[in-house]
């Protein structure tokens, strides 16, 4: 359970590394024919990587975890917008990903490798200021429609398939249309908070889905995380003088910028507090915040103190999943491995911490 193997490198994506899915191969050709070019993945972090691939292929490194939560069509607006807010301090705490190709680069590279593995734009596109298709948005929301109305407008179908239903038709009948243009279109639109339509045994229903977060390091350390962002989404979408309407939506995104380089060591802005590091942020405003989310969730005081603890016990010890690998990595330089081989060692010790599933807050860095 990692953001992004460490010890992958790019031979391993050549030959048929792609599962056999004609919707991952009709992307792939989708995404190069769009583009006219092979595909630069160019990320300067503490280390710099600048490569060509000629597939999607580098995109597959990425894993995360995704939380949804299920919301009314009035409520969805608020919850999105909240969800926005968070991202940044949630990325942060969670980071887990520093390594690619062997390189150094953002605390969590994953979230800038999934955003140019998956550019459908060549330069002069970029240049013009056509979106991309991993879209963090440009402005806070009044309904799901703002979302829905912004697939259509700013990103052409990647895979245009098209069914015979007709939905007008399906809901005067008195049945749920299933949507699946919107569905499949919207599966190509990669936003960090992503609406999503669904339907399950004839039942429509909205969520707003969360795919800001890594993946691990350990089982805790995800409930940790997944604690920490329903309870806090709970109060922000709650108030009666929202956050988001005294914070510009252009500082959300320069938070989570910062917070996906630096991780737990950034500096964001928040309303009320100014410019803060956000370990600072997360111990005064965020935790208080989460912990009263939960307990109007109903989770027991009990439950909401143990994972909470472990997201207090990481912003006070400045260790989550990033830092841990970094400092490992480093320790096992000192002793004299090189580069790959300090990657395979701090993964060796990585995997046996994943097992025991004691908090990342708790792993030991070797001596060097």
């Amino acid at each position: 359970m990692i953001g992004i193997l460490p010890t992958v490198m790019p031979e391993h994506f050549e030959g048929a590394w792609m599962s056999e899915s004609t919707r991952y191969t009709a992307l792939n050709e989708s995404i190069f024919s769009s583009r006219g070019e092979d595909l630069l993945i160019d990320i300067q972090g503490a280390e710099r990587l600048a490569m060509y691939s000629r597939t999607i292929a580098p995109e597959s490194a990425c894993t995360s975890v995704q939380l949804h939560l299920q919301v009314s069509p009035s409520r969805f607006a608020p919850n999105w917008n909240a969800a926005q807010l968070l991202a940044g301090p949630q990325l942060a705490m969670g980071a887990n990903s520093p390594f690619f190709f062997g390189r150094q680069l953002w605390a969590e590279t994953r979230t800038e490798l999934f955003a140019q593995a998956t550019d459908t734009r060549p330069q002069e596109l970029k240049n013009q200021g056509v979106r991309p298709r991993v879209f963090f948005g440009e402005r806070w929301i009044t309904s799901i429609f703002d979302l829905f109305e912004e697939n259509v407008r700013f990103f052409p179908s990647l895979i245009p398939e098209i069914t015979d239903e007709d939905p007008v038709a399906v809901l005067e009948e008195g049945r749920t249309p299933r949507l699946q243009e919107l569905r499949l279109h919207n599966g190509t639109v990669y936003r960090w908070n992503r609406p999503v339509y669904d339907v399950v045994d004839g039942r429509p229903h909205l969520r707003v889905e969360n795919r800001v977060l890594p993946a691990g390091p350990t089982v805790i350390d995800v409930m940790a995380n997944a604690a920490f962002y329903y309870g806090a989404l709970r109060v922000l979408a709650e108030e009666d003088r929202p956050l988001w309407t005294k914070m510009s939506f252009s500082s959300a995104h320069e938070n989570f910028l910062s917070c996906a380089k630096r991780g737990i060591d950034a500096r964001v802005y928040w309303p009320g507090a100014g410019e803060v590091t956000v370990d600072e942020l997360v111990l005064r405003r965020l935790l208080p915040m989460a912990a009263e989310g939960l307990k109007r969730w109903g989770v027991a005081g009990e439950v909401a103190d143990r994972y909470l603890g472990v997201i207090e016990a990481r912003a006070k010890s400045g260790r989550n999943g990033a830092s841990w690998q970094i400092d490992t990595v480093r320790a096992m330089q000192q002793r004299g491995l090189d580069r790959a081989k300090a990657l395979r060692a701090m993964l060796e010790l990585y995997c046996q911490n994943m097992h025991s599933n004691e908090p990342v807050h708790t792993w030991e860095v070797p001596n060097p």
